[in-house]
């Protein structure tokens, strides 16, 4: 990470920066600094273990997805709800163990952000999920990895 990107200390700054960038056509520093956001707001949210800051990452890039398709600020609500009910490592269990894949994979690639999603999560802390979520997100990657 670049050190401009590194000494900036709050996700609004990050956003000013990342949006300067842009406009300027350094896309990675813009990159840099959306990355950065998400780690200071997992940060802020206050996890107790690397697994449960890397998952709330992975939900605050997420919503980095969905404010920059939408235009404007977009929260995370229904998982921000599985997480006040089940935690931030049941929630990414039950989004994972769901029929249907966990949005917002294509998103999170487009964006340059596919390592926050929750099936890598998932696949870094394997030890901490069912034996099915683990299986499930090794299938999806390996999917995903090969179109």
């Amino acid at each position: 990470m670049d050190d401009k990107v590194k000494k900036i200390i709050t996700p609004e700054k990050c956003e000013i920066f990342a949006k300067n960038c842009s406009e300027r056509g350094r896309e990675d520093l813009a990159l840099q600094a959306k990355e950065r956001a998400v780690q200071l707001r997992a940060e802020a949210y206050g996890a107790e273990t690397q697994a449960e800051r890397e998952a709330l990452e992975a939900v605050y890039a997420y919503e980095e997805v969905l404010s920059t398709k939408n235009g404007k600020k977009t929260r995370a609500g229904r998982t921000w709800q599985m997480i006040s009910r089940h935690g931030i490592i049941g929630a990414v269990e039950r989004a994972v163990n769901r029929p249907t894949e966990t949005q917002g994979y294509t998103s999170l690639v487009e964006m340059g952000l596919e390592d926050y999603a929750f099936e890598n999560v998932i696949l870094r802390y394997p030890d901490l999920f069912s034996e099915q979520a683990v299986s499930i997100s090794r299938e999806r990657m390996e999917q995903w990895q090969s179109s």
